[in-house]
């Protein structure tokens, strides 16, 4: 038995153990020319090169056109980072922008957490294929068909993941937010539509963004695929190149190319199509060594951790607040701390308001149960509670051509967006939340620009009424949850559209010690 034991403890590790990393070539961002499209559509007023150009991509199908358009301008590179790809129709439309830049001479280089890379294996090495491109997965799973069996062995380190999202072009021009690459994110989906926020940055911010890239690129954690993905079957392959280099061969692609293509946002220049600001932008992220160096702890000090980090510049930001803050974070997990911190902002007088998922809109359970703990203090404390309804039309189109993609049946909240004083505004991939401040790594934008700051501001102000509940406490201290309608108020004594079973499971999830992991 003892044998028996001690064999199949060899072959765990043999299974489940990382290789060794192969040597890699360093590199780093290339700057398209002077005289490209995407360096001239940096023009800061008074030639204040201080100054990044912003955009907001609030609408889903404006986000997936901003990204073929960065992939179609390129001339030098496109660095992409993102945790989330998904095979679906928008993900191989993606795809194929990738391949396609390659193809025109275009450096590629496309890191993908490795948690976020289901049945992407074959995909992956289809574009590897092409010359220019290359792939690496980040903090990788060395078991492919079974990737969960690895937190038996590697918890610590599988627990811990690569979360930042930017798809940059020639480090002029970058998008950075919420947004995965799939059709969830994308308004292609008919089940479910994350309702989520982008930014698009010309200038220093996108030089930043582009060094970032590097970081992460060069990290350890940073797998090339051959190590770690199997050799694809020669016709499976095969196939897969050929899907690549034709994207439109399922119905639903067609479809969603020939409206893509129709649209305004893949027919003019980045400064014609949305409403740019001009504004000192400041990027924020994480070191790629927090993966490496995460406390076992999460809720141990992140001042510990070696390197830049995302967590200590950012809550100093948030609690210089004088007058308002508005917290929009669909995993709002605030913690013991952080809702002391929200108490003394709105002892001072700060309205804080904060909009997060509610039980019947979120996607994670467990994440509703540690939020849900802390709502009786936050709401006793004055501040303001918001759930995103679950059927909320979160879409708002401006044109005709795109009303509903996909009609969707089911809304979530993904944006992650805090707003200081209605003059400064964040947006990136940091919920409020430990995983965010103390497991994954994270980035955003910080913009000073009071156009922008109220923009959103006055959007959430707009949307609130028919897109959420507010939460309340009812005359005996018990909470209650207000929906605005045609009719009138109407008010629900439960966590309103959500099922028993799910009332029960989110309860007994609250009762247990796990609100470090979310």
């Amino acid at each position: 038995m003892a044998l028996c034991v001690t064999a199949c403890a060899g072959l765990t590790a043999c299974a489940y153990g990382l290789p060794p990393l192969p040597d890699r070539q360093a590199s780093t961002h290339l700057v398209g020319a002077a005289d490209s499209p995407l360096a001239r559509a940096y023009d800061p007023p008074l030639g204040n090169a201080a100054l990044s150009g912003v955009a907001l991509l609030d609408d889903p199908t404006q986000a997936l056109a901003s990204r073929m358009l960065l992939a179609r301008s390129a001339q030098r590179g496109l660095d992409v980072q993102v945790y989330i790809w998904r095979p679906d129709v928008s993900g191989h439309i993606m795809l194929h922008e990738l391949w396609r830049a390659a193809q025109r001479g275009v450096r590629v280089r496309l890191l993908l957490d490795d948690n976020g890379s289901a049945g992407m294996d074959t995909w992956l090495q289809a574009l590897a294929t092409q010359p220019g491109v290359e792939v690496r997965l980040f903090n990788p799973f060395s078991h492919r068909e079974f990737k969960a069996l690895g937190y038996l062995t590697d918890f610590h380190r599988l627990n811990q993941r690569m979360h930042d999202k930017s798809f940059t072009a020639d480090s002029v021009a970058t998008i950075v937010g919420g947004r995965n690459v799939g059709d969830v994110y994308f308004g292609v989906d008919a089940a479910l539509l994350f309702s989520d926020l982008d930014l698009l940055a010309l200038g220093p911010a996108a030089l930043a963004t582009a060094k970032q890239f590097d970081a992460y690129w060069n990290s350890p954690l940073a797998y090339p695929l051959a190590p770690l993905v199997p050799p694809a079957d020669p016709a499976e392959l095969a196939l897969h190149v050929r899907q690549l280099a034709e994207p439109g061969s399922s119905p639903e692609a067609a479809s969603l190319q020939a409206r893509l293509q129709g649209s305004p946002w893949l027919a003019a220049p980045l400064t014609a199509y949305t409403r740019m600001q001009w504004a000192p932008v400041k990027l924020l992220s994480d070191s790629p060594d927090k993966v490496s160096s995460a406390p076992a702890a999460p809720a141990a000090p992140a001042a510990t951790m070696p390197g830049q980090r995302v967590l200590e510049p950012l809550g100093v930001w948030l609690r210089s607040a004088r007058q308002t803050l508005d917290l929009v974070s669909p995993y709002f997990v605030p913690g013991d701390a952080g809702v002391q911190a929200l108490v003394d902002l709105a002892r001072r007088g700060v309205a804080v308001r904060v909009v997060t998922n509610s039980l019947a809109a979120t996607d994670v359970m467990a994440v509703h149960a540690g939020y849900a703990r802390h709502r009786r203090t936050l709401l006793e404390a004055g501040i303001e509670l918001f759930e995103l309804k679950p059927d909320a039309d979160t879409r708002r189109p401006r044109l005709p051509w795109n009303a509903r993609l996909a009609p969707s049946s089911s809304a979530s909240l993904h944006g992650k967006t805090f707003v200081v004083d209605r003059r400064q505004v964040f947006v990136g991939s940091f919920n409020l939340d430990p995983r965010s401040a103390y497991l994954n790594t994270e980035m955003g934008l910080a913009v000073d620009s009071e156009a922008m700051a109220r923009t959103v501001s006055e959007g959430i102000d707009r949307d609130l009424p028919a897109t959420a509940y507010r939460v309340t406490l009812a005359a005996d201290g018990s909470l209650q949850w207000l929906e605005a309608g045609a009719g009138g108020t109407q008010v629900y004594d439960a966590e309103p559209k959500a099922s028993l079973l799910l009332r029960v499971g989110a309860r007994v999830l609250s009762w247990l010690p796990i609100e470090g992991l979310l």
